[in-house]
């Protein structure tokens, strides 16, 4: 599943300089199979995100229209993108920058200019943990069915170890009055 991912992945590149977008989509479109969509501003990365639902967004933060902060804080209060890693990417390298991307809900924050190689590694490293986040989730609501089940299946057998006491207790009652008379 895991490598499935990787090497399939969406990838929704947002970046309002037409260069970026290029050296970027260039970049991981040599790697793997993974499919590269397009934004040129976060509206259109918005609505592009709710109808493909990348598996990652790398994002830049000065746009115009709302800004890359405002379009992670959308996406990440959308119950379809909610769960999609974002990296920032952007020449702002000022630490509360970067702090205020991350506590937006962010995975990770590339300043340009950036390094290729780095920019593939660090794709690869959150879909990896994309991909293992989301089989800890299914394996942790497969436990927690497992859990209920088994909590009825107690009850249920508290439930009729309740009724056999009861009707052992009624047999030697009735036993002990056969045995009187």
């Amino acid at each position: 599943m895991i490598s499935t991912l990787l090497s399939s992945a969406k990838i929704l590149l947002v970046d309002d300089n037409p260069t970026n977008l290029k050296v970027l989509s260039s970049a991981i479109q040599d790697q793997e199979n993974w499919t590269i969509l397009v934004a040129t501003d976060g509206e259109s990365a918005i609505e592009q995100a709710r109808y493909a639902v990348p598996d990652l967004i790398l994002l830049d933060v000065m746009m115009p229209g709302i800004d890359g902060f405002e379009t992670c804080q959308r996406l990440k209060n959308s119950e379809e993108t909610r769960a999609v890693p974002i990296i920032f990417m952007t020449a702002l390298t000022d630490p509360s920058h970067k702090l205020h991307g991350l506590e937006l809900g962010a995975v990770d924050y590339i300043t340009k200019p950036f390094h290729q190689e780095e920019v593939v590694a660090r794709i690869r490293l959150h879909l990896k943990l994309s991909s293992l986040t989301q089989r800890l989730a299914t394996h942790n609501a497969d436990l927690l069915k497992q859990i209920a089940e088994r909590e009825r299946a107690e009850s249920q057998l508290k439930q009729l170890t309740h009724e056999l006491e009861d009707r052992v207790e009624q047999r030697t009652f009735e036993l002990s009055e056969s045995l009187a008379t």
